[in-house]
């Protein structure tokens, strides 16, 4: 009996650097644009250490994950496919250099964002940055 379909399990990480900077990745691959770090996780593997895995890989950053921001599901948030995305927030140190699928990597002042963003990460931008300077966590 085939086994069913579902959502692909994703993680994605709102790094937090010194100077009230985010880390952005420019895609290497398809669809294009810059994004959050983060990718699909491993079978085995848990939800954090896929988040401070796919970090490490994509930015050269060793992450302290500081909690869980929220989980995106919308069926449309990935034209590749259905994806569940646990978002973290974390903490690092030093610059970001874009390796593995990641062409370059940045840290950028939550005020000069680069365009365009992929998938739904300007909508995970703007809870982060909600949650960090008020309080305010997004409701299911």
């Amino acid at each position: 009996m085939p086994e069913p379909k579902g959502p692909s399990p994703t993680v994605d990480v709102v790094i937090q650097l010194p100077g009230d900077r985010v880390v952005l990745v420019r895609r290497g691959r398809p669809p294009p644009g810059w994004a959050l770090p983060g990718g699909f996780v491993d079978a085995g593997e848990s939800l954090e250490a896929a988040a401070v895995r796919e970090a490490r890989e994509e930015t050269g950053l060793a992450v302290r994950l500081t909690e869980l921001l929220y989980v995106y599901s919308d069926p449309r948030r990935d034209p590749r496919g259905h994806t569940v995305s646990a978002v973290f927030l974390g903490r690092a140190e030093g610059e970001p250099l874009g390796s593995d699928d990641a062409a370059e990597a940045g840290a950028f002042s939550w005020q000069g964002l680069p365009a365009p963003l992929a998938f739904d990460h300007a909508e995970i931008l703007a809870d982060a940055r909600r949650l960090l300077l008020t309080g305010a966590r997004r409701r299911p």
